[in-house]
């Protein structure tokens, strides 16, 4: 099993392999041959350094004073994305009866970064391991299905390079599948998703210290320190120009980390965690999904 997934993994690096096909072909790993001890173990710590990497390395190819200029108008937007998605939560999980820490561990999923959100307030709500896991599959399936649904729709409704990348960056769970599907809508894109999702990503701060301080617990808080690696890195780049040479190198080996990342996080999607979701939180957090999708669409749609 492990030769196959080595080789697995060269190919994608060799072919270049777009990240959504990644994905499926981590999952088609999962579902079908048993896990190695490795992967057990390291997988999805592997998939959180590479996701890291890559992101970083895509702040070479960004202008550090458009990344301020982008980000300072993206807080006070995802800050009434997020709290619009907390409202609708609360609503949606009494209409589903879906309790807490779940309902809470889905909508911080939804309304900041997936699987980075999860985890980070999974301590301090105390939630068990089954419902951490919930709550993660749940935002794993709705994330690969957006790096599939968003690029043709997108299309389909002719939005632009910009609106697409703000609309990604919105609606989008984790920063994976934003910068997967913008790799695939295009350049200009790639540019604006990442920057915005980053931006919103830094609310997994306020967040935690919200929780904490509701459930006065002392519990240890992880932080997004990757972003101030991204933004040194932007600088870096701005800066030097004699660095610019460098920047197709660097953009190529962090597509090529994402579609590593999105296989890996394909592997770590079970059997056992599709098969302890149930229908009512899978409903809920659709549904959620569904609502901050079309609302952050009427946004670009009509005001970018």
């Amino acid at each position: 099993m492990t030769v196959f997934l080595a080789l697995a993994a060269l190919a994608i690096m060799v072919s270049g392999l777009a990240p959504h096909w990644s994905i499926l072909l981590g999952l088609f790993f999962s579902l079908f041959f048993p896990k190695s001890i490795f992967i057990k173990n390291h997988g999805k710590k592997i998939s959180g350094y590479l996701l890291q990497v890559s992101v970083v390395l895509l702040g070479a190819g960004l202008n550090f004073q458009t990344v301020l200029k982008e980000g300072g108008q993206g807080i006070v937007l995802t800050f009434f994305s997020i709290g619009l998605v907390f409202l609708l939560g609360y609503f949606l999980a009494k209409i589903f009866k879906i309790s807490s820490p779940l309902s809470e561990l889905i909508m911080a999923g939804t309304s900041i970064c997936g699987g980075s959100a999860i985890s980070a307030i999974s301590p301090i709500l105390k939630a068990e391991s089954i419902t951490m896991a919930t709550a993660l599959g749940i935002v794993f399936i709705l994330n690969a299905l957006a790096v599939f649904l968003f690029p043709p729709l997108a299309h389909w409704m002719e939005l632009t390079q910009q609106q697409f990348g703000v609309w990604a960056a919105l609606a989008i769970h984790d920063t994976s599948s934003v910068v997967a599907a913008c790799q695939i809508y295009g350049d200009e894109a790639l540019k604006i998703g990442p920057m915005l999702k980053l931006t919103r990503a830094l609310w997994i701060i306020p967040l935690t210290l919200i929780f904490s301080l509701k459930n006065k617990n002392k519990a240890k808080l992880t932080y997004p320190w990757f972003i101030l690696f991204f933004l040194l890195v932007s600088l870096l780049f701005s800066l030097t120009n004699e660095l610019n040479v460098l920047v197709p190198y660097l953009s190529k080996i962090s597509k090529t980390g994402l579609s590593l990342t999105l296989f890996l996080i394909g592997l770590n999607l079970s059997k056992e965690q599709l098969r302890e979701i149930g229908p009512r939180p899978i409903f809920f957090g659709a549904i959620l999904w569904v609502l901050t999708l079309t609302g952050s669409l009427f946004y670009v749609i009509h005001f970018v």
